[in-house]
């Protein structure tokens, strides 16, 4: 490849914010961008974003990461997108189309989040279908069939009008190149997709194929009568090149030139995982016999947690088995926790001391968790930081819980109240939801080694990996390894990944994790004492949620 093109693009659409970044083709960050983008909560449980707001935020965010990386757009070899699994509507011109009950056509992006298709969800369940048992036995209401089938019994006018519906990364790549192709992920991952039936050749339209007979089952069937138009004819493997590159229009909006290849892309998570999992560990590289040895926790609002294997591994209310839809080759296994950083800032914000705590982090220049871990280990003295909540307990199931109960009425519990009302008792609940976040990881592994895994290492990235208490929290929980990637933004690596796919610079994916995934750093679990002490507390841990169920059951009315 010739020099003025060494560098590729990943871009990362998240849940309140698109970032950038600019690498090299060994996997070095040289420039990063990041713009805000507008979330809308109209009703409870409904979480929307606007397309054209994101699109704006994304040209934004890419021209300032090329500006940091001292760089211009012609040394750019390829662009790829990750996005958050939400459900994109758009019209036959294109435009917009409402999702909202607002009736505003700005707000015409379901978010990954949103809930609102609880009861849409149940009923898909209810049916048995054989698809479900690709997606851990069920729907989630965060998947788009539950959206789609909410959008057509309560926005009659958006259901007929729409042309498009989309996962939020394919419509990234649809907006860049205008041709309408799916990515593999996307597709298998959130919308029952069978990627392991059918044509899976190079000039095949696509790699597996849709389950009519699901739609039809669901009250759907008028997304298979227009021949899948609108939710996707063309589906490929991520990282191949769509059609002709960047259109000029959307090169001019990202500071690119024409032409420039645009890989097709995967969901945030899966980005992660790509980011990260194709390292070599101790001296052993990565290679299908041995990933099952392997999760990739990719942290943030949620928590997404991925491992693949040879073989499907088919765990009740784990995602998947999906084939091929982040290592090609390999089926994807995904467990997830509904909220996670979300919880751990939810812990802080509703404290009466987080104001105070605030203009405390800006006078000293520190982060709030930084002040807070600070507390924690004043008040642990010589005792382990962990003991300092033996009598203080939380479930983190405040969203429902994802995996491995796939339980969406699931709520959060809090034990060990007292009236004590200080810094300090907030620094022990923060300690404690932590602790949760971790066991809730501890339980998705230990569900996926029972049924065919072998978890030796986890490696980490996302917002919690910059919480020093966090880390250290998990790998005493879990008792694994945490791998630390040498590029904290493994996500925008995974989609520069797919990047240098797309440009040629790699033959295929694998090729370009081997060469772009680093690792860089590991933490230890403690073991011993610490080790003891969490298979106590992981024990009250699961007793929360089946005392949960033993009130629900004495608050429901009595039958007739």
């Amino acid at each position: 490849m010739a020099e003025k093109k060494r560098f590729v693009i990943g871009v990362d659409v998240g849940t309140g914010s698109v970032r950038a970044g600019v690498f090299d083709l060994q996997g070095k960050g040289h420039g990063f961008g990041v713009r805000s983008i507008t979330l809308w909560r109209p009703k409870a449980d409904f979480v929307e974003q606007s397309s054209e707001d994101i699109w704006r935020a994304c040209a934004a965010a890419v021209k300032a990461a090329i500006k940091a990386a001292g760089a211009a757009g012609r040394h750019v070899a390829g662009v790829s997108f990750d996005a958050t699994c939400s459900l994109v509507c758009l019209g036959a011109d294109d435009k917009p189309l409402t999702v909202s009950p607002t009736g505003r056509h700005e707000q015409n992006v379901i978010v990954w989040m949103d809930h609102r298709a609880i009861a849409q969800a149940e009923r898909i369940n209810a049916t048995g279908h054989k698809v479900l048992r690709y997606v851990g036995g069920g729907v989630s209401p965060e998947m788009e069939p539950p959206k789609l089938l909410w959008l057509k019994e309560n926005l009659p006018r958006t259901w007929k009008a729409a042309a498009r519906f989309l996962d939020l990364a394919d419509f990234m790549t649809y907006r860049s190149t205008g041709v309408d192709v799916r990515s593999l992920c996307t597709t298998v991952c959130k919308w029952t997709y069978q990627g392991h039936l059918g044509r899976r050749g190079k000039t095949a339209p696509s790699v597996g194929k849709w389950d009519d007979s699901f739609w039809d089952e669901i009250g759907l069937d008028d997304l298979v009568t227009d021949a899948h138009r609108r939710i996707g004819q063309r589906v490929r493997p991520m990282g191949e090149p769509i059609g002709n590159g960047l259109t000029p229009a959307a090169a001019r909006s990202l500071g690119l030139e024409p032409g420039t290849p645009v890989g097709v892309g995967i969901i945030d998570a899966h980005a992660g995982g790509l980011g990260m999992i194709g390292a070599t560990l101790d001296g052993e590289a990565f290679a299908p016999e041995t990933a099952h040895q392997r999760l990739a926790l990719i942290g943030g609002t949620s928590s997404c947690h991925m491992a693949v294997a040879q073989k499907p591994q088919f765990i009740r209310g784990i995602w998947g088995p999906y084939y091929s839809a982040m290592v090609p080759g390999l089926w994807l296994t995904e467990g997830g926790q509904s909220a996670t950083g979300a919880l751990i800032d939810r812990c802080i914000r509703a404290s009466a001391h987080a104001a105070a705590l605030d203009k405390d982090a800006k006078k000293t220049g520190k982060t709030v968790y930084e002040l807070l871990n600070a507390r924690l280990k004043v008040l642990a003295g010589r005792q382990t930081m962990a003991e300092l909540t033996a009598r203080f307990h939380v479930l983190g199931d405040h969203h429902g819980n994802r995996s491995p109960r796939a339980n969406p009425h699931a709520r959060g519990m809090v034990a060990g109240l007292s009236l004590n009302d200080t810094l300090d008792t907030l620094a022990l609940e923060y300690l404690a939801t932590i602790q949760a976040v971790a066991y809730g990881t501890r339980h998705i592994i230990e569900e996926m080694n029972r049924k065919g895994f072998s978890i030796r290492h986890v490696m980490v990235c996302g917002g919690g990996t910059k919480n020093p208490v966090f880390l250290q929290e998990h790998a005493d929980i879990t008792g694994c390894p945490l791998i630390l990637p040498r590029e904290p933004e493994a996500v925008l690596l995974g989609s520069a990944v797919l990047a240098a796919v797309a440009a040629g610079a790699y033959p295929d994916c694998t090729a370009a994790m081997a060469a772009m995934n680093r690792v860089g750093g590991t933490v230890q679990p403690a073991g011993g004492e610490v080790e003891a002490y969490h298979d106590r507390k992981y024990q009250v841990y699961k007793r929360m949620y089946d005392d949960q169920h033993r009130y629900d059951a004495m608050m429901s009315p009595p039958g007739p």
